[in-house]
C-alpha cells in the first residue's frame, strides 16, 4: 500500500511557527506539529505549490518568513508545478461557488492537489478551504470532470485518522 500524498496549503508552514497565545491558537500549532511528525516519519509523502510558497513570501516579520521556507526543505515537500489544468480547475470551483472569486489562491490551492492526484489537502483555513460546503462542490466538480475525489481537512481530522487516504467517492 502506498503512503498518502498530502498537500500542505499556507496556513500549515504559517501555523507552525504560530506565536498567538490564545489556547485554540496554540493548540492548532501543536496539531501542525505532529502532522509534520508524522511526515517525518514517512506516514504521509508532502506536496505544496508555488502559490503556498508565494504566500510564505508575503509574510511580514522575515524570521518567521525564513523558517516557514526552511520547513519545505526540511520535510523534503515537494513543489508543484503550475499547469493550465489547475487554473481551469481552480476557475470551475470558484464558478460552482465552492471558493468566493475573491480568493482564487485559495480555489487554486484545492486545484493542485486534484489536479495532481493527491489524496488530500490539509489545511486551517476553514473560511474558503476546510469546511463542509467546499468539499461538497469540490467533490461535484470532481466527479463531472471525471477526477477522484479528494479529501479536504483540518489538521486534527487527519491526526484522528486511522486511515488517511482521503478519497472520497
Amino acid at each position: 500500500m502506498s503512503i498518502p500524498r498530502v498537500y500542505l496549503e499556507t496556513t500549515m508552514f504559517s501555523f507552525y511557527y504560530e506565536e498567538r497565545p490564545q489556547a485554540d491558537y496554540q493548540e492548532y500549532r501543536a496539531q501542525v506539529r505532529r502532522v509534520f511528525d508524522r511526515i517525518k516519519a514517512g506516514e504521509y509523502e508532502p506536496f505544496t505549490s508555488p502559490y503556498a510558497l508565494d504566500e510564505m513570501a508575503k509574510e511580514t516579520d522575515p524570521e518567521k518568513r525564513g523558517k516557514m521556507a526552511a520547513l519545505v526543505t526540511e520535510y523534503g515537500v515537494k513543489v508543484l508545478d503550475e499547469t493550465d489544468e489547475v487554473t481551469r480547475l481552480a476557475a470551475l470551483y470558484i464558478q460552482e461557488g465552492a471558493v468566493s472569486p475573491a480568493y482564487e489562491t485559495d480555489a487554486t490551492h484545492i486545484a493542485m492537489t486534484t489536479a495532481n492526484g493527491l489524496d488530500f489537502i490539509v489545511s486551517l483555513n476553514f473560511t474558503h478551504i476546510a469546511r463542509p460546503w467546499t468539499v461538497e462542490r469540490v467533490r461535484r466538480v470532481n466527479k463531472r470532470e471525471g477526477y477522484q475525489g479528494i479529501g479536504i481537512y483540518k489538521p486534527l481530522e487527519v491526526l484522528e485518522s486511522e486511515n488517511s487516504t482521503g478519497i472520497l467517492d
